[in-house]
């Protein structure tokens, strides 16, 4: 067993006894939701990149990626001062749709990491890092409804992301700062953050209508040239024969 295994599995027993003290010390629910929802976070995050990374992938298509990971972290650098103006769910969501689900979710999760090095590591990241990953994720099992989807279809999804983004991120910010949790509450928080989840949703439109449709194809070629044939031994005896 791989040591990235082993150390999961840890890790999910550890969390398990987390819930199981937290219901223990807290037999009326009053449970800390904002510890929980991060481990939560950080299981989807280590499960989906550990079930990436178990795919046979070739070094150009993770340098690729990696590639890709960095330039979406680095969009929103310049655009820091535009609130929740960046390229970078755009990005995230154009590698999904073209390199595949578990591709998109490490681009989004990789690029939510990297730029918090740069604007700033907290509690949040984790749950960027979810959410981003889940926009690729997302798209790269849209895929499969169409491979030519029109330009005003992929609008709809980048800009309906920005609202998807914004609704993790209060989540969060509701089970972490916010007392009481009741619906009234999570309501209130969320009215107060529609503005910048409207901005974050127009400038995923913005991107995906003038870049969307030209981006994809420029990556699909890329692509194809990437793509790895495997055969087994038996098959290449007969095409020597």
């Amino acid at each position: 067993m791989k040591w990235g295994k082993i150390i999961f599995i840890i890790y999910v027993i550890s969390f398990l006894i987390l819930i199981a003290l937290q219901v223990q010390a807290h037999p009326d629910w009053n449970l800390n939701w904002s510890l929980i929802a991060l481990g939560l976070a950080l299981l989807s995050i280590f499960g989906f990149l550990g079930y990436w990374e178990n795919k046979r992938h070739s070094t150009k298509e993770i340098a690729l990626l990696a590639t890709l990971s960095a330039i979406a972290a680095l969009g929103r650098v310049p655009f820091a001062v535009i609130p929740n103006v960046q390229p970078t769910t755009f990005l995230v969501i154009i590698s999904g749709y073209v390199f595949g689900p578990g591709a998109g979710f490490a681009v989004g999760a990789l690029a939510a990491l990297t730029s918090s090095f740069f604007l700033g590591l907290g509690p949040w990241t984790p749950w960027q890092m979810v959410a981003w990953g889940l926009a690729g994720l997302t798209a790269g099992l849209w895929r499969h409804f169409g491979k030519n989807l029109s330009r005003l279809l992929l609008l709809i999804f980048a800009v309906l992301w920005g609202y998807f983004y914004g609704l993790i991120m209060n989540t969060w910010h509701w089970l972490t700062f916010i007392y009481p949790l009741t619906w009234q509450t999570f309501t209130a928080t969320y009215a107060a953050a529609i503005w910048f989840d409207t901005l974050h949703g127009v400038g995923n439109g913005v991107f995906m209508w003038f870049m969307g449709r030209e981006l994809i194809r420029v990556m699909e070629r890329f692509k194809n040239r990437l793509q790895v044939e495997y055969l087994k031994v038996d098959e290449l005896k007969e095409e020597s024969i």
